[in-house]
């Protein structure tokens, strides 16, 4: 069957959208089913912390990887293989016997993100090379990447509530068996790659077993663990720099702008990881919403975040990308700021909903708006590498700075709500610091006369 150029290319965005969706989901569906899979397995909440953060964790730490696998052996093989690791994990995490096994196959997910989801944004970025198109292209990526997180929270709740937990992963299965089905017909076959490539295996090792250990150190409050992650990542940049060849050349980063848009990302992505995790404790804990009723206020800021993100690409037309950017990151630390005001006895419409309504708007310009800058000049032969870098700052900052946070919540001897308030400070002080970061340093065309 002979498709169309122009509609190949559409189904093609949609196919690979559709998985990055599932990708998405799975990064929030576990929050709401974490109380019941704790009573099902007997697990208290520090060992329950590793199903949340080790499925981010693993992508983020092996994205890079991901990356120049994707330009070694093939940008579909590479997303075929990845989709086909994230079924089966999917697979085994919903019939898990115990906690360990669950948690292993949440580490399995995340590595099957590693090779799909560079792999993916590659191919986007290389099926729209046009500046408008792809902006178009990553929008509409970006648009149902980010209503996966919304979606995680709403499905978990509905299936808690009516199925079992186990179905959150399970219902995974059948779609990705679609599109692993799918994608040959639609995705065009990988050309001759280059010969002579090597795998930077101890770069891998280093860049996942570094966040690991500060990610432990940061909830556990243990100081060993974060000097041993600071270790880690220092002999991760010595490794890159001395290798013949590294997961990234240090040289990639001497590109201003994608230095600059991935610097960026790490405390937007924080913001937003701590805005998921903390509102969903504050509208249970404080307001009083059950699990479902909860999901559901997550819905205008659903909607806020689509439109947003959908207005991106005509914005950065308009303003271009460093001054989109910066509108993001400053709605962003507004809507943080707001709920750094949270009450001890708040309620949802007043206190915390103008709050996560700033943040969808700032997180919709200012994700895709750095997502674009990131993929500056990228070409067929570091398509990959650019993308893992961006998916792995993405995923690693939004791990790192939720530990962070929720450790600043939960520390201390004050009250739940004037936690909450600190950690949301400190988020939005990140935030702003960023944004003053672009200003100073973002790149600028200059105008002619």
């Amino acid at each position: 069957m002979n498709i169309p150029t122009r509609d190949r290319r559409a189904l093609s965005l949609a196919l690979l959208s559709l998985l990055q969706f599932l990708i998405a989901i799975d990064v929030t569906v576990v929050n709401v089913a974490l109380p019941s899979i704790g009573a099902r397995f007997g697990a208290g909440t520090a060992s329950l912390s590793w199903v949340v953060t080790g499925y981010t964790l693993a992508g983020g730490g092996l994205l890079l990887l991901g990356g120049r696998l994707t330009d070694l052996f093939g940008r579909r093989r590479m997303f075929l293989l990845g989709a086909v690791l994230f079924g089966a994990a999917s697979l085994a995490a919903g019939l898990a016997p115990n906690l360990e096994t669950l948690i292993a196959a949440r580490f399995a997910q995340g590595v099957g993100e590693a090779l799909a989801s560079p792999a993916a944004m590659s191919l986007i970025a290389l099926l729209f090379p046009g500046p408008a198109e792809r902006a178009k292209a990553l929008g509409v990526w970006g648009a149902i990447s980010a209503s996966g997180l919304v979606v995680g929270v709403l499905l978990s709740g509905a299936i808690v509530q009516l199925l079992d937990w186990r179905w959150i992963f399970g219902v995974n299965v059948p779609i990705v068996t679609a599109v692993v089905a799918l994608a040959p017909r639609l995705v065009r076959a990988d050309g001759p790659r280059a010969s002579g490539g090597r795998l930077d295996l101890p770069g891998a090792a280093l860049l996942t077993g570094g966040p690991l250990a500060l990610v432990h150190g940061a909830l556990s409050g243990s100081v060993a663990s974060l000097l041993v992650g600071a270790v880690l990542l220092a002999a991760f940049v010595t490794v890159e720099a001395r290798t013949d060849h590294p997961l990234v050349p240090l040289s990639f980063f001497t590109h201003r702008a994608r230095a600059v848009a991935n610097a960026a990302t790490i405390p937007l992505s924080a913001g937003l990881s701590a805005m998921f995790f903390l509102v969903t404790l504050y509208l249970q804990d404080v307001v009083g919403l059950g699990p479902f009723q909860a999901g559901l206020a997550y819905l205008p800021f659903c909607a806020v975040l689509l439109i947003a993100i959908h207005s991106a690409s005509s914005l950065i037309g308009t303003l271009g990308m460093w001054r989109t950017a910066l509108a993001g990151l400053l709605l962003t630390a507004a809507g943080l700021g707001w709920l750094a005001r949270l009450p001890d006895e708040g309620g949802l419409w007043v206190d915390v909903l103008p709050g996560m309504l700033a943040v969808a708007a700032g997180m919709g310009l200012g994700l895709l708006a750095l997502q674009n800058a990131a993929l500056s000049d990228v070409t067929e032969a570091d398509a990959g590498a650019a993308s893992g870098v961006q998916r792995s700052v993405d995923q690693l900052g939004g791990s790192l700075g939720l530990a962070v946070l929720v450790g600043a919540a939960v520390g201390g001897g004050a009250t739940q709500a004037v936690d909450f308030r600190a950690a949301f400070a400190w988020a939005a002080a990140a935030v702003l610091a960023a944004a003053a970061g672009v200003v100073l340093a973002a790149p600028r065309k200059r105008t002619p006369r």
